[in-house]
């Protein structure tokens, strides 16, 4: 999933960014309030890793400008020295998805983006029946009949993202933004897309029918379930 991390503390940000990226996220870095809106007009994100505390600004006016913008959903997590109750109450009350105050654990911040991308996609637990196969948002693994599948990052990563928007066209660019991040510095003319979900269907089909995996012609890409 894509991340943008509003932080202008730097050690704090490298921490969090090579944290997750280990786990398989895409991160983006803002330090400013301005830099973080430019970000915002130009990309979406899965997560919006927010600090109050910025030096150009507040965060919660870039809370406000973020919920004001229209087809947006990106989940946003808090993250703060700000420990009063009342900013809690004000964060969530405008639209935060979670708060965690300063300081944190990395392992904690990333159970409570589990948590979020359950509730957000009102998902009982991290498995997900996919017809023949288990996907497991969690650890990034699918199998079938118990049997590990052996995906690239960026094939589990189509697969997830297809999945969490199930029964939904999704476009190309759409797809490309979220496992690849930042559209600009794509090539949205390559198919290359096209490839890493064709190598995605091969590996699965070795198992079991794919038919609910459907190409949308001049689209993008549908999971059925």
């Amino acid at each position: 999933m894509n991340v943008l991390i509003v932080e202008d503390e730097k050690s704090l940000a490298l921490e969090i960014n090579d944290f997750l990226s280990k786990e398989g996220y895409i991160i983006d870095h803002a330090r400013r309030k301005s830099s973080a809106e430019e970000k915002i007009f130009v990309n979406s994100y899965d997560f919006i890793l927010l600090d109050l505390g910025l030096p150009d600004g507040d965060g919660f006016e870039l809370l406000k400008l973020i919920k004001g913008l229209k087809n947006r959903d990106d989940a946003i997590i808090i993250l703060t020295a700000r420990s009063a109750v009342d900013d809690r109450i004000k964060g969530l009350e405008e639209g935060a998805d979670d708060y965690l105050p300063k300081p944190f654990s990395l392992n904690e911040l990333l159970a409570r983006m589990h948590a979020v991308t359950r509730r957000k996609h009102k998902l009982e637990k991290n498995d997900i029946q996919v017809h023949d196969f288990v996907l497991d948002i969690q650890n990034r693994v699918v199998t079938f009949r118990g049997e590990r599948i052996h995906l690239t990052k960026k094939e589990f990563e189509i697969l997830n993202y297809l999945v969490l928007n199930k029964n939904r066209v999704v476009s190309r660019t759409s797809l490309t933004e979220h496992v690849w991040g930042d559209i600009l510095e794509v090539n949205s003319d390559s198919n290359f897309v096209d490839v890493h979900v064709k190598n995605l269907r091969k590996k699965l089909m070795c198992h079991a029918k794919t038919d609910w995996l459907e190409t949308v012609r001049s689209i993008g890409y549908r999971i059925t379930l």
